[in-house]
């Protein structure tokens, strides 16, 4: 099932601006529109009813003349009106007849009285006015064309609606400069977390002079504070404890060894428990001699030093020292022969997860050494275990953290974690991933080396 990921909030708070802004414009349209069509209609009405009244009182005194026939030609009716008098002897002169008006109109006229209605003739909007003229006992008709006030209502409602419209973006741009605005000490609080997350625990907010924000930076910085106090009291705590320990271990070491040189008078109990304290003595003056380099590797000590590396016969050299000579090595066409980077960190990065595997995985199946499009190094050894669960592939690489499959195995739980604390010195990084062939794949990205490249692949047997 397919995710969708939820806007940013400046954006809904620019949608939401947007919307009010569109919305109070419609309404604002809506309320113009009806107050304008009102009036315009109700002065058209006004006008068409004075305007008729005189022509009926021109057509009564024409009645006293009997110049009836001739005045109503002269009438000035205009060219989107039209006039109709009810009398046989007009018929002639007659646009149209009086039923083009409607019948409620012609019955009120007919009974006497004067009237206006609304109607439509061959789809056109008109203002019908029926007058009675008691002195011929005839009745006057008039229509009014609405065409002109409905065209000025449809220009009316497409500027209202425009300006709706530029009401709308214009509180979108507010609600986005505004949101932006007030989200932008959180954009310098995410960023400086951000810095102290990635080490930089010396990172602070800048002071501000708004009293509100003020608060937020003096405890966020007060906080960033306490914090790095205990990880620096930690990290002096165990590179203290991890000194100390080596007067200790080296003297525990001396008489192990001197246990050892007379092993062979010590009874069977005896040297299984000597096997014991000896495989233990060096387990321990391991896991030292680790914490000792992630001290230093996390207080900066260690000064990394950039060179030119042929990296394949590094790699080759790096196998053949370690707990599995005869793993395989394979250079992908296309990397580097000469890259540019840290020998004695590449060297530590290999030699841990060739041993790694060796420990918790039945040794390595492969390593192999490529290059990714963009040109940084990557380093794969895939090994012969039962792969790694995806719910420990971020957390094994964390100190003394191991996977399910390898919690009973030996090991000072370090290893890992120095690799990613060597690619990161380097400005790369580490995972782990599943093997084509079956188990963990563990992978490591160096930043971009030299374009000294070989042209085919170059497996290599170590042994």
């Amino acid at each position: 099932m397919i995710r969708l990921r939820s806007p940013r909030l400046t954006s809904r708070v620019a949608a939401f601006f947007g919307i009010i802004g569109l919305l109070a414009g419609l309404g604002l349209t809506t309320a113009a529109y009806s107050v304008a069509r009102d009036s315009l209609i109700d002065q058209r009405v006004t006008t068409a009813r004075s305007s008729a009244f005189d022509h009926a009182l021109e057509l009564r005194e024409a009645f006293e003349r009997n110049t009836v026939a001739q005045t109503f030609q002269q009438l000035d009716i205009g060219s989107d009106g039209f006039a109709v008098l009810t009398q046989p002897s007009l018929t002639s002169l007659l646009q149209y007849p009086a039923s083009a008006f409607p019948d409620s109109l012609r019955d009120t006229v007919t009974a006497g009285n004067s009237g206006q209605q609304l109607f439509e003739l061959e789809g056109e909007k008109y203002i019908g006015i029926g007058i009675h003229i008691e002195a011929s006992d005839s009745g006057y008709f008039e229509a009014f064309s609405l065409s002109g006030t409905e065209r000025t209502l449809a220009v009316l409602v497409t500027a209202l609606l425009i300006g709706s419209a530029l009401a709308a973006l214009l509180a979108v741009f507010f609600g986005f400069s505004t949101s932006r605005g007030l989200l932008r000490p959180l954009t310098r609080v995410a960023t400086t977390a951000g810095d102290i997350a990635g080490g930089s625990l010396d990172a602070r907010l800048e002071p501000t002079d708004d009293p509100e924000l003020s608060r937020l930076v003096v405890a966020f910085n007060n906080m960033a504070d306490a914090v790095q106090s205990r990880i620096e009291r930690e990290e002096r705590f165990a590179s203290e404890v991890s000194h100390e320990l080596r007067s200790p271990i080296t003297a525990m070491t001396a008489a192990a060894e001197v246990l050892a040189s007379r092993r062979s008078e010590l009874s069977e109990r005896s040297q299984q428990a000597l096997d014991l304290l000896i495989a233990q003595v060096r387990r321990f003056d391991a896991m030292v001699i680790d914490l000792l380099e992630l001290s230093r590797l996390e207080a900066g000590a260690t000064d990394g030093h950039l060179e030119e590396v042929d990296i394949g016969n590094l790699a080759s050299r790096i196998i053949a020292r370690s707990s599995t000579p005869s793993t395989r090595l394979s250079v992908k066409s296309g990397t580097p022969i000469i890259a540019v980077t840290d020998r004695v960190r590449f060297e530590r990065i290999l030699s841990n997860l060739v041993e790694n595997a060796h420990i918790h995985a039945e040794g390595a199946t492969e390593v192999s050494i490529s290059t990714q499009r963009i040109g940084d190094i990557v380093v794969t050894v895939d090994d012969a275990g039962r792969g790694v669960d995806e719910h420990d592939r971020v957390r094994i690489f964390e100190r003394f953290t191991r996977g399910s499959a390898a919690r009973a195995r030996e090991g000072t739980g370090l290893g890992l974690a120095l690799v990613a604390e060597h690619a990161a010195a380097l400005g790369g990084w580490a995972y782990v991933d599943d093997s084509p062939a079956g188990g963990a794949r563990f992978v490591v990205v160096l930043p971009k080396a030299e374009p000294t490249l070989i042209d085919h692949d170059m497996p290599t047997g170590v042994s």
